[in-house]
């Protein structure tokens, strides 16, 4: 005959040999892969990964009773700041039980927190050494807070109190500086805090561009929220973003006693939302001292150049006789020389011109005689052609002269019957009526 075990017989068994076998507690290092918390119990589920390719090598679930949870968790937030989540690692001390009902699993009797604190420091140093090799870490400490700096990009939970603290302070500023603010949501605590931030910076860049709003600065505030779940705020992709990001940026997560590492790449960094609103209507306040100063330091610039320009135009007004004095003695003096220099070209001129007419006077008597012997000459000429035109002579010779009218008579058409007519002959004149007119040609 063959001889079988019930399930709950060999569970049994087995729960002895482990009992025996694994008598005491061991420390072991593993990862949290999942959390959960029943009835004040915690259930975990461990895991180890390969370093080569971060896949699983080893899987277990471990618990926590209430009565050793309750006291483990406080000195573990206590010491490292953080609850504990999924990504942590754990350096527990735990022993091995097997219930024949519920199966194997790690009991928890305490955690290390000094090695998840360090296990923490160490990623935030590879971190950080990740960022100044890729010549981040220190972008954002490059720029510059504008100096109306009054137009501010807000990631935050909309219900958070940190936010109306931060909007409250804004607004009832005791010097009536005017803030614009426009919110991007965001979550602010657990796992989605890398991932929320990181789109909300994207919205704010992409309404820049689209509808080319003029942010000064965009400020990053969490309150409200668990002071221990920060380390969202402690991822590599995050700081990335933020240290790229073109415009300052100003956190205020509300934790005093630690740097997250977006603390550390933002532009300025401060403890709380209503730090930060008094860091930006200071920031104000200096500006506006600033213009104050420098307006009283013009008045006064002003006031005094106008005092030595009075002593100026005093002294100046002083010394105007006396310089008018001299200035008409130059005048005149000046004046005498132009008029001896005009008086001596006068003279030099006229000079010049009378030897000129001199000259040309010589010159012109030559030629006047010539001239006038030739127009003599002339003269000559045309008075013996008169003289052989003279009608006295021609009447001498036994020509006549025939005129009607006192006009000389040429052509007998020129008459008609009955015509008064003169003719001159050498001695005297004949008056005649003309009878009858023949044309010569007939």
């Amino acid at each position: 005959m063959r001889q079988t075990l019930s399930l709950l017989e060999l569970n049994q068994i087995l729960a002895d040999v482990i009992d025996a076998g694994m008598p005491r507690e061991y420390w072991v290092e593993a990862e949290i892969s999942e959390l959960r918390e029943v009835r004040g119990h915690c259930y975990i589920d461990l895991i180890e990964k390969s370093e080569d390719s971060n896949t699983p090598v080893a899987r277990a679930s471990a618990k926590c009773w209430a009565n050793t949870w309750s006291t483990v968790s406080p000195l573990f937030e206590k010491v490292t700041g953080q609850t504990l989540h999924p990504g942590m690692k754990l350096l527990m001390l735990v022993s091995a039980n097997f219930h024949p009902a519920f199966g194997f699993s790690w009991i928890i009797s305490d955690i290390d927190p000094t090695y998840t604190l360090g296990d923490m420091a160490r990623k935030r140093q590879a971190i950080i050494e990740q960022l100044k090799k890729e010549g981040v870490f220190d972008l954002q400490k490059e720029l510059e807070l504008p100096l109306f700096c009054q137009h501010i990009a807000v990631i935050s939970s909309a219900n958070a109190a940190g936010y109306g603290d931060f909007v409250n302070q804004l607004e009832s500023n005791d010097y009536g500086f005017q803030f614009h603010t426009q919110l991007f949501p965001a979550t602010m605590q657990g796992e989605g805090v890398e991932q929320s931030i990181i789109t909300a910076l994207n919205k704010i860049y992409d309404v820049m561009s689209d509808n080319h709003s003029d942010f000064d600065c965009v400020v990053i505030i969490r309150g409200g929220g668990a002071t221990s779940d920060l380390s969202g705020f402690d991822t590599l992709a995050l700081a990335e973003n933020v240290a790229q990001f073109p415009l300052p940026i100003i956190t205020g997560i509300g934790h005093e006693r630690d740097e997250s590492i977006l603390d550390m790449v933002s532009h300025i960094r401060v403890k709380t939302p209503t730090a930060a609103a008094a860091l930006l209507i200071d920031n104000l306040k200096r500006v506006w001292d600033f213009l104050q100063e420098s307006k009283n330091e013009l008045a006064v610039i002003a006031k005094q150049r106008m005092e030595e320009e009075q002593v100026r135009l005093l002294r100046v007004s002083q010394k105007i006789p006396s310089l008018f004095s001299l200035v008409r003695e130059r005048q005149e003096h000046m004046l005498d020389l132009l008029k001896q220099a005009v008086l001596s070209a006068a003279q030099r001129s006229v000079s010049d011109n009378l030897h000129k007419i001199d000259i040309m006077t010589g010159n012109l008597q030559p030629q006047t005689n010539r001239k006038l012997m030739e127009e003599k000459h002339k003269l000559q000429m045309l008075e013996q052609r008169a003289l052989a035109l003279d009608p006295e002579l021609l009447l001498k010779r036994g020509y006549s002269i025939t005129t009607h009218n006192g006009k000389t008579v040429r052509d007998i058409l020129q008459l008609k019957p009955g015509d008064k007519i003169e003719t001159r002959v050498e001695k005297g004149v004949i008056h005649s009526i003309v009878d009858n007119t023949l044309d010569a040609s007939n």
